[in-house]
């Protein structure tokens, strides 16, 4: 008998650190290798980012280099936490924490609550929702149910941006934010609301984070402490993070730099929520000393997909846009994206479920095809077309796996099997862990055959279908596994909710699909209005919603149907048109969009600005991190171009006016030797700060955000120059 293959589910740990590296292409390894000082990787879409990161830290931890109990890795999702977890064990780096930043802040304030505060911790409610709507009523504000939810988003945005109930209009007003109602009575709701979380003595998530900020703030001998225990920091997902999170991170940090960041610009996709790519962005100039490491070989899609994706970004405009990563497909070719567009969405939706049909009947499984779309509210549509052809489906985003009925009820009674399985009448004829389970869950409803149809009853099939064929992969990594065995695998799974995966095809919102991938995509709807979205109107948020369908692009590992309705309704006007971003990249279109060069296209290794410099004297270590505040009035700044200029918009500027224009001088010319709009050079906000502050060698200039390394070597010479009243060389080196 040969030995059951390995699942790449369940792999065998390499059995040394320089097995770990195996495998890694020559940047993966960078990234692995370089444990010391600060490391900023950019990574695109399906260039294997996690891989890196958790190869990095295994290669620390096997070779004796980090310590596995020093090291804290940092991301957005239970899941995505969960699935690193199991990747550093597999990798046989156990022992290293890896959470979300609430799941990390909560562990550490609950631990230091009694001595920093006293008493017992404050419940922490789970949905804020009830809590708001309590605060509506004591305020007399009438809300239904869409303003309700789009209040709760409002409190949300504000406490991850540190703003206050007093500062929430003109905050809001200041980001551009469309609020559901006016802002003065969102402020009085929000305030109504923290009023009413202190009566009841209760905290919600933000306050989580809030509350360790404070604590870590304020008691520096509980900071020393968190510090003494994690020296070594990896933060996924980086682009993603808010002040808040960057702030409670920096106070983690302290003077320290060990930090690697990993993100890309171009899946920023949650700013509504607070999120900002500037401290991704903005990481070498506070860093310069930092390691840039940019993944752009993609693993994960064909050249055909690959190439539809660069185009969508060559479109794009802004500060994301100029450091976009253009991807290098490292698959075998396939079929180039298909485009249709329907008379109607019903007719979409009956054409799209009929074509998912024919690839199941083909032998493509269920799970590996998804249809994404814009909003949730399209989903119901999908929904019954796929019902009415018999095609089971899992709604992402809906009731999370370990919390269904079914699944609860099956973990109960392989819980009891493994506890008495041997008088359980059912195990006497099994003879592994696999036909156990299969025994066990019998009793809950699983046949080897799926029930016909779909609806209520096929789901709960597939959910028990897909706890058998997790055992057959635990059993096939782990022989000699038994019952109590997969009952752990699984008491771990549910803590960091890492389901298994359910054969049905997926429906899921494009903001959903962010982080996973299928063989199939369907993207469905991509028509104006709907991407970009109607309410989209700035240069940013459009600019967003073209991140957001390049996000649905790159889900596709192989084969990409767009499509579009030209009406809502059956008969309806044909009035809709294909959305803006597919222009040139459709057929028919125009002309293709090739892509623009930038700056950040190619992939590669760039050292720090400390092992660059030729000069004896090395630049010095940051100085311990404090809240960005106004140097004027001295309020905390969170705005990326306040920041940049360390004054608040509205307070008076100490601006040397002749140099100001002698920059914009020299910048115009710099733009037009290179063939490049003058903000690639230097934006309007840089060139103020240089004005203002007036840096005397190129310590001082790298430290002014928007200025960082590359541009420091190519710009930095000419600008000290006109600093100092002199001409510059006139010219500016290549990179």
């Amino acid at each position: 008998m040969t030995a059951a293959p390995h699942s790449s589910l369940f792999p065998q740990a390499p059995d040394s650190a320089d097995a770990v590296l195996e495998g890694l292409d020559p940047e993966q390894r960078e990234v692995a290798t370089a444990l010391r000082g600060p490391v900023c990787v950019l990574a695109g879409a399906g260039t294997g980012k996690t891989r890196a990161i958790t190869h990095r830290i295994a290669y620390g931890v096997r070779a004796g280099i980090l310590p596995p109990s020093s090291v804290l890795a940092v991301t957005f999702t239970n899941r995505a936490a969960g699935e690193m977890r199991g990747r550093l064990r597999q990798l046989g780096a156990q022992g290293v924490q890896a959470r979300t930043f609430h799941s990390a802040a909560l562990r550490q304030l609950q631990y230091f609550w009694p001595k920093a505060v006293g008493g017992s911790m404050p419940r922490l409610v789970d949905r804020k929702i009830q809590l708001v709507a309590d605060a509506a009523a004591a305020c007399r504000i009438r809300l239904d149910r869409g303003e309700l939810r789009d209040a709760t988003a409002e409190i949300e945005w504000s406490k991850v941006t540190q703003t206050v109930p007093a500062d929430y209009a003109l905050a809001a007003a200041k980001a551009g934010r469309e609020t559901p109602r006016d802002p003065a009575e969102i402020a009085q709701l929000y305030a109504a609301y923290e009023d009413l979380k202190r009566h009841r003595s209760v905290i919600d998530f933000e306050d989580v984070l809030l509350l360790t900020v404070a604590v870590l703030q304020d008691r520096h001998d509980i900071a020393d402490q968190v510090r003494s225990q994690y020296q070594h920091f990896v933060v996924d997902e980086y682009q993603d993070v808010s002040p808040l999170q960057q702030r409670l991170l920096e106070l983690w940090l302290g003077d320290r730099e060990d930090l690697c960041v990993v993100g890309d610009a171009s899946q920023t996709i949650y700013s509504f929520t607070g999120a900002t790519p500037d401290h991704l962005l903005d990481f070498r100039a506070r860093h310069p000393g930092a390691t840039v490491v940019k993944l752009v070989r993609d693993y994960r899609s064909t050249p055909q997909v690959v190439r539809l994706a660069n185009g969508l970004l060559a479109q794009a405009r802004g500060r994301a846009a100029d450091h976009r990563l253009e991807l290098v497909s490292q698959r075998p070719p396939g079929p180039e994206p298909e485009f249709t567009d329907h008379p109607d969405e019903p007719a979409e939706a009956e054409s799209t479920a009929r074509r998912i049909h024919d690839l199941i009947a083909a032998g493509v499984p269920a799970a590996g095809i998804a249809v994404l779309f814009r909003t949730n509210s399209q989903s119901e549509t999908y929904e019954q077309a796929l019902a009415d052809v018999g095609v089971p489906y899992q709604l992402r985003g809906a009731e999370r796996f370990f919390d269904r009925p079914e699944v609860r009820k099956a973990g109960v009674a392989l819980r009891g099997a493994a506890r008495f399985g041997v008088n359980d009448s059912l195990l006497d004829d099994a003879v592994d862990l696999p036909s156990q389970v299969r025994a066990v869950l019998s009793g809950e409803g699983w046949t080897p055959q799926p029930p016909a149809g779909s609806g209520a009853v096929r789901e709960r099939w597939e959910s028990l279908a897909a706890l058998v064929n997790l055992a057959q992969d635990f059993a096939a990594a782990r022989p000699g596994a038994t019952l109590g065995d997969l009952v752990a695998e699984l008491d771990e799974r549910a803590g960091a909710q890492h389901a298994p995966t359910v054969q049905g095809v997926t429906l899921a919102s494009l903001h959903s699909a962010k982080g996973l991938e299928w063989d199939v995509v369907f993207l469905v709807g991509v028509a104006e209005g709907m991407i970009p979205i109607t309410y989209a109107r700035t240069d940013e948020q459009i600019e967003e919603e073209r991140r957001l369908l390049y996000v649905g692009v790159t889900r596709a590992r192989e084969r990409l149907h767009i499509s579009w309705a030209l009406s809502r309704s059956p008969g309806g006007r044909a009035s809709r048109r294909p959305s803006r971003f597919l222009d040139g990249l459709r057929p028919g279109s125009g002309a293709g969009g090739a892509g623009r060069a930038t700056a950040g296209g190619a992939g590669g290794v760039e050292r720090g600005l400390t092992a660059r410099r030729s000069g004896p004297e090395p630049l010095p270590r940051r100085a311990q991190r404090t809240p960005a505040r106004c140097r004027v009035c001295g309020r905390t700044l969170t705005e990326a171009g306040e920041m940049k200029l360390m004054r608040c918009e509205d307070c008076p500027s100490d601006m040397d006016e002749g140099l100001y224009e002698r920059l914009r001088e020299w910048r115009a010319d710099q733009a037009q030797r290179s063939g490049q709009p003058a903000f690639c050079v230097f934006t309007d906000k840089t060139l103020m700060a240089i004005a203002e502050s007036v840096p005397d060698d190129d310590r001082e200039l790298a430290r002014i955000p928007g200025v960082g390394l590359r541009k420091l070597r190519r710009y930095g010479a000419d600008v000290l120059a006109l600093c100092a009243g002199r001409e510059p060389a006139g010219g500016a080196d290549d990179d």
